[in-house]
């Protein structure tokens, strides 16, 4: 089959089937990303193929740049990661299935050999070369969670705990969902049926969450364990804590979360990647990631508590997202069976129920896949856009996706008339799927294109943790050595030091010089330690060291960055220090420091370790001269300072001060997304026009054919009656000039009915040569406009914004102190002595 062309946001995903022949057409089969929107779903039986189709559609997504949150209860999933480009058989030996290879008389080499071509052979056969592998690796990062276990990337649902980055008096019906569903699954966990309304440990827990919740404080195990047993509230509804959960009875619930939280399993639960939607679709250079968290390892109880623990947090990020006609992002639920039955309310039900109705106007879509369709709750069926129908074992099932797809076309306001779905179902094969879209005109019967992907089938821990070796970035990091408090420096002192410290050193004062009371003295926090200041600049172990103050000019300001045209409204709080001061006391504000430190943590008293402060040159003592400062810190900001914009012309977003790089990058691919949606829509509609004007020609010119061509057969017939007719009177004796010229006229009118006919046929041939002239032009326009788009991280321009003079406000400008460690070094590593800042700045490595 010859490869289909590269569309974006067009999903291949095989081509049409004829069921009466049982052959494979020659039509591909295209599918709108913007469809899965409205959600789709797939049915199967074991072995009709739905992993290898389902598989074809998320290699699709990921080519289309779309992340993916994968729910894989079994492991069939993660061959997502089996993507071989040079299709050798190295790439396949370790995954071949070495049983098989044994049945089949064969070493593993030659099975993997025979595999290797095979797969190579069908991807031949629909027209897909290793480069569009290439493309595909490239395109997305795949990776691989294990919650539980540390064979993938662990997940730490520490982070699940935490207060939403919402507003509670705005999202409060939102915020309390979640915590119903997160209660219920921690419940679940430990063993309790919990139900929301009426059992008390669904109650008291609710409480304890929503209390810390509105107040933006984070929940962790223990901090829930010690709220159990002294809660945060007084009452419950109109009784008080103790009278409606009595406090032994709480210390029992206490007690299972704290066995559950010593148990030595569990502590893989709280390492790992924190679960955080936005990471995890998205790497830090904003490349999209489809997410596989296989959890084939989980018993059913901790599978449970993993799923609604995801789908929660998945639901509160959808909600925080703008709204959007394109495709943003796929949540992908494979064999859902358990997690949205019909009649069970489990905590995975409400969270998935609420993205089916609601993640349609924030571009999310949710696409769910199971063998029986009765294990799905009706509503969430006819919540479906696309059906992706396979071979049926029961007719149960077959009854209930019929049930459910007529409700959903209803819903859609189609019709099924004129199409039998019943007797397509029952004759589908493997590989073989009816898709209904209620986007399209008509339901297509297609074969499913052969994957990129090597479908090994599920795989073991052992094996994922092959696949993921080396790529365990989600893992904790070290844990960061605490910072010394002020009052417990990192060099512990011998007394000959301490002894030293006290000592006054040449050219510093024990104390700092008494100033004008006009003049507050501010002195820069001493935020580095001595070893911490040795090591960047890679100089050996400090032996002891000695705080000191050495003077600088420090000026506080604030600039705002006001641009009407784009919405900005910024401000910018800076606070420098500068040390070149010339002879007429007048700064050198260009040479200055730009200190990491806020104003509000600059203090009027020296850090407690001090040994001795430097001599004060005479403008930093003057109140006048201070003054005048201040104006040419003014004059300083307002020449320099500036708010520089990352902006996309075509689209006018802009990234400032306060938004990485990351999420412009991820927010800028949308808009992109959604433009080039837009154009190719009014493109295709613009020619839509010319293409029907030209496809009623050819109707006509059609019919005018089948006219034309019916003249010249009857002419032709006329003909050779006539002839007969003169043949015959000749042999008659009959002779008569009348009948030549009769049969003289006819053979005319016959020329010319057949010029008729091929006139004709030439202009239906000039019209569908025009008509593939445009569709052409058409495609290439297309191809244009998503070649504009695909890539607009990389047309960005920079702009600055410039400070009105009356932005620039300088808050103080003062004497002020900068901290120093005059460090003396180990002998082990060299000795002698250095001078190190104490204190960062801004551009500090």
């Amino acid at each position: 089959m010859k490869a289909p062309e590269e569309r974006l946001g067009s999903f291949y995903l095989g081509a049409e089937y004829d069921l009466q022949s049982g052959a494979r057409l020659e039509q591909p089969v295209h599918y709108d990303a913007r469809d899965l929107t409205t959600h789709a779903v797939c049915v199967g039986m074991t072995g009709s193929g739905k992993t290898g189709l389902c598989i074809d559609l998320l290699e699709e997504a990921a080519l289309d740049k779309v992340p993916v949150i994968l729910v894989d209860p079994k492991g069939d999933m993660t061959n997502l990661l089996l993507q071989f480009p040079d299709l050798s058989p190295e790439n396949f030996l370790p995954w071949i299935d070495q049983d098989e290879a044994r049945r089949k008389g064969k070493s593993p080499e030659e099975f993997a050999a025979a595999t290797a071509s095979m797969w190579k052979n069908g991807l031949a056969d629909w027209g897909i070369a290793p480069e569009r592998i290439r493309q595909l690796k490239a395109a997305a990062e795949f990776t691989i969670y294990t919650p539980g276990s540390d064979a993938g990337i662990p997940v730490n649902i520490l982070g699940s705990l935490a207060a939403p980055k919402l507003d509670f008096d705005a999202e409060g019906e939102a915020i309390r969902e979640r915590i119903t569903g997160t209660v219920s699954a921690l419940c679940g966990l430990v063993g309790i049926d919990a139900d929301p309304v009426k059992s008390r440990e669904s109650i008291l827990l609710s409480g304890i969450f929503e209390h810390f919740w509105r107040a933006g404080a984070d929940l962790d195990l223990a901090s829930l364990i010690g709220s159990i047993q002294n809660p945060p509230m007084r009452q419950i509804g109109v009784f008080d804590v103790n009278t409606f959960y009595p406090e032994k009875e709480r210390f029992e619930l206490a007690m299972s979360f704290n066995a559950l939280l010593a148990s030595p399993s569990f502590q893989s639960w709280l390492s790992g990647q924190a679960l955080d939607i936005a990471s995890m679709l998205y790497t830090a250079d904003a490349r999209p990631r489809v997410a596989i968290f296989s959890l084939a390892h989980l018993p059913e109880n901790e599978r449970m508590f993993f799923v609604t623990l995801l789908l929660e947090n998945v639901l509160t990020w959808t909600r925080a997202q703008q709204g959007t006609a394109s495709l943003r992002a796929l949540l992908y639920f494979d064999e859902v069976f358990g997690y949205l039955p019909p009649v069970s309310q489990p905590p995975s039900k409400r969270p998935l129920m609420t993205m089916l109705k609601q993640a349609r106007a924030f571009g999310v879509g949710c696409i769910l896949v199971t063998q029986n369709p009765v294990d799905l709750d009706y509503k969430a069926l006819t919540n479906t856009g696309t059906w992706f129908i396979g071979k049926l074992q029961a007719e149960r099932d077959k009854a209930r996706v019929l049930e459910g797809l007529k409700s959903a076309i209803s819903e859609a306001g189609g019709s099924d008339a004129g199409f039998d779905f019943d007797t397509v179902i029952s004759k589908l094969g493997n590989r073989v799927f009816l898709m209904h879209n209620v986007h399209e005109d008509r339901p297509v019967i297609f074969q499913t294109r052969w994957a990129m992907s090597f479908l090994s089938g599920p795989m073991t821990r052992p094996q994922i943790k092959t696949l993921m070796a080396g790529r365990k970035n989600g893992s904790p990091a070290e844990p960061a050595t605490a910072s010394p408090s002020p009052a417990s420096p990192a060099i512990a002192e011998t007394p000959v030091a301490a002894s030293a410290a006290k000592a006054m050193l040449s050219g510093y004062s024990a104390v700092p010089p008494g100033l004008d009371p006009s003049i507050k003295q501010l002195f820069v926090p001493a935020t580095i330690d001595p070893a911490t200041a040795l090591a960047k600049r890679s100089k050996g172990s400090p032996a002891s060291a000695k705080l000191l103050y050495e003077p600088a000019l420090i000026g506080c300001a604030s600039v705002d960055f006001v641009d009407a045209k784009r919405g900005i409204s910024q401000n910018r709080r800076v606070v420098l220090a500068c040390t070149e001061i010339d002879v007429t006391g007048n700064p050198d504000w260009e040479k200055s420091q730009v200190l990491a430190t806020t104003q509000d943590q600059l203090s009027d008293r020296p850090d407690s370790r001090a040994a001795g402060f430097a001599t004060l040159p005479e403008t930093l003592g003057n109140a006048r001269k201070l003054s005048a400062c201040s104006r040419s810190l003014s004059d300083f900001l307002y020449r320099r300072e500036r708010l520089p914009l990352a902006i996309h012309p075509a689209t006018g977003l802009f990234r400032s001060e306060g938004e990485n790089e990351r999420d412009f990058t991820i927010r800028l691919q949308q808009a992109a997304r959604e433009q080039r949606d837009r154009e190719v829509d009014a493109l295709e509609k613009k020619y839509a026009v010319q293409l029907e004007r030209i496809a009623e020609k050819i109707r006509k010119e059609e019919r005018e054919l089948a006219q034309d061509e019916t003249e010249h057969q009857n002419r032709k017939t006329g003909e050779l009656i006539g002839l007969g007719e003169t043949m015959l009177g000749f042999f008659l004796g009959r002779k008569s000039t009348r009948g030549i010229s009769s049969a003289i006229n006819r053979r005319r009118m016959t020329a010319n009915a057949k010029a008729d006919v091929e006139e004709s046929i030439e202009t239906i041939d000039e019209l569908k040569r025009q008509q593939e002239e445009i569709e052409t032009e058409l495609k290439e326009r297309a191809a244009e406009i998503a070649a504009r788009w695909e890539h607009p991280e990389s047309v960005l321009t920079t702009e600055e914004i410039v400070p009105r003079r009356s932005d620039v406000v300088v808050q103080i400008v003062t004497t002020g102190w900068l901290p120093f460690w005059q460090v003396t070094l180990d002998a082990a590593t060299g000795g002698g002595t250095l001078f190190v800042p104490a204190y960062e700045t801004v551009d500090a490595s």
